[in-house]
């Protein structure tokens, strides 16, 4: 995929650039559209910006009313590199995660209209909306439309909607004229964009004009800009020749470096990165040559079964980033969920400890929430930092901030990674344990808090997996999960909530929220999922 860039959107490119990097920038080279291409680009962003516009009356007057009426459409499609995204098992259901979504129907006139790919199973939408607090789930199935495209294909499911004139036109119907309705979506891209002008409806999401915000390279410049410390490297690196010559750059700087990481600039959830291992490299003016020649074999890529010829393709289209491997005794990965309402108010909404695996560490597994209490209002600080400057850049809606975190000492060093302009792996979790408990993250103490006070924690998981686990449907982990006592009770504010459950049958794995009132509860509540699964399924 090339970053297309055109119009104001290639001078505020090169003036953003130009602010945050004054010596040795190489932008990547943006292609130029023709006349005709360029009137199209022009005539679709006047549309989206004019139905964007009814946003701040939208969060203003309907947004904090419980008992208004409004319709929200959801679009759960993962617009990303569809090859890339293939290794990520099960990627097909993770259209699932913005289930939680369902929630909204707790306030009795919201109306959701959920869009997928393949129908979902009719247990798994009980199973949501069996804990709407005050609502039957009669009531509730009234004010939900599901609608499915029956395509299992490897487009986006955007893509796939966008081929299909008559979904279109059965959303439309399911949207009042006279009601207050807008489309929220996992990430936004040109697709979502044209979705959302042909539904006519305003799309609470960053515009795609500023995805390029969100990339690798932009991302190490805004926190240069922003004065937040980020590890040593070079970004705007374009193919694999530069990628050699920062490699060796980054040893020459650093003599005892073991690693460094390469990452792709639309990367996700460290699927986009490799790491490549200096073992036994010379110091010298034969350095280029020698991880030329040694590339091969001392190159990790994250992602599964792709080859060193595949990854190099791709970074050579989206460009990337080549940065030092943080080391240290103690090492973490929080990160800060931030948004930009359309008034323009920023909020912290969430810090996370990050749970990676993989190779290297590269690979979002799960988090743990709220982050460790000695960081989190700093990683909090920083992402409201980073956050004033999006807002500046003209960003709308969620969006998360990775750190590296490592202690030396007494002391934490906090390290920008990322800007993911999306919901991301912390979304889902965080929106799940709002709706199931109605209470809110404090910034300032690090802490989250219920109505009455009380705190609450959890440990969440994409992969909870185990090969035992693959046949289960979701009836089956419905049925296991409410005679254990897994599931989450209105009553104690605590428990297990499960996501991708359709993913369990094919591949062996799916996702949870445990929630606790201390840390230590929400994991036994995960540990018990382990070993009540394993029981089930004869393997312990």
């Amino acid at each position: 995929m090339m970053l297309i860039i055109t119009g104001t959107q290639r001078l505020l490119y090169f003036s953003l650039s130009n602010m945050m990097n004054k010596k040795d920038l190489a932008p990547t080279v943006l292609p130029q559209l023709d006349e005709v291409d360029e009137q199209r680009f022009a005539t679709e962003r006047a549309k989206f910006q004019l139905l964007q516009q009814q946003l701040p009356k939208q969060f203003q007057e309907t947004f904090p009313d419980k008992m208004a009426e409004r319709t929200v459409v959801v679009i759960p499609s993962l617009t990303l590199d569809q090859e890339i995204l293939s290794k990520v098992k099960g990627h097909f259901f993770y259209e699932e995660r913005l289930l939680c979504l369902l929630m909204l129907l707790r306030m009795p006139r919201t109306y959701v209209v959920y869009v997928t790919s393949v129908p979902i199973d009719p247990s798994i939408i009980d199973y949501y909306l069996h804990l709407l607090p005050g609502i039957t789930g009669y009531h509730a199935r009234q004010r939900l439309t599901l609608l499915s495209c029956y395509d299992a294909s490897s487009k986006s499911l955007t893509e796939k909607v966008l081929e299909r004139p008559r979904i279109i036109k059965r959303i439309k119907q399911h949207i009042h004229p006279h009601r207050p309705a807008h489309v929220t979506c996992f990430n936004v891209t040109e697709y979502e964009r044209q979705l959302a002008i042909e539904l006519e409806l305003p799309l609470y999401g960053c515009d795609p004009d500023l995805a390029y915000l969100g990339t690798k390279s932009l991302s190490r410049k805004l926190f240069r800009l922003c004065n937040i410390p980020l590890p040593d490297g070079f970004e705007d690196v374009r193919n694999r020749e530069d990628v050699i010559q920062k490699l060796a750059e980054l040893k020459y700087n650093y003599p005892h470096l073991k690693k460094a990481v390469i990452k792709m600039n639309d990367g996700f959830s460290g699927e986009g990165n490799a790491v490549f291992h200096y073992a036994d490299a010379p110091v010298n003016d034969q350095l280029p040559f020698w991880i030329d020649m040694n590339m091969h074999s001392h190159l990790s890529i994250v992602a599964d079964n792709l080859s060193e010829a595949t990854f190099f393709e791709k970074f050579t289209c989206m460009g990337g980033i080549v940065e030092v491997f943080l080391e240290g005794e103690v090492k973490t990965s929080p990160s800060v969920q931030c948004r930009i309402n359309p008034l323009g108010k920023i909020d912290v909404l969430s810090t996370h400890d990050q749970v990676l695996g993989g190779i290297d560490g590269q690979v979002f597994l799960g988090a743990k929430f709220p982050a460790n209490h000695d960081y989190a209002a700093i990683i909090g600080e920083y992402g409201y930092i980073i956050a004033e400057e999006l807002k500046r850049l003209g960003v709308l809606g969620r969006f998360g901030i990775d750190f590296m975190s490592i202690k030396e000492g007494d002391e934490w060093r906090h390290y920008a990674i990322e800007i993911n302009l999306r919901k991301g792996g912390t979304t889902h979790p965080y929106l799940m344990l709002q709706f199931l408990t109605e209470g809110d993250y404090d910034a300032g103490s690090g802490n989250y808090y219920m109505k009455d006070g009380r705190k609450r924690y959890y440990f969440a998981t994409d992969n909870l997996y185990d090969p035992c686990f693959k046949g289960l449907v979701p009836h089956d982990l419905i049925d296991i999960a409410m005679c254990n006592g897994l599931h989450f009770s209105n009553a104690t504010e605590e428990g297990v909530m499960f996501h991708l459950i359709t993913t369990l049958s094919q591949y062996g794995k799916c996702g949870l929220v445990a929630i606790g009132s201390t840390p230590d509860r929400a994991k036994a509540y995960y540990d018990k999922v382990i070993e009540v699964l394993k029981r089930e399924c004869g393997s312990s």
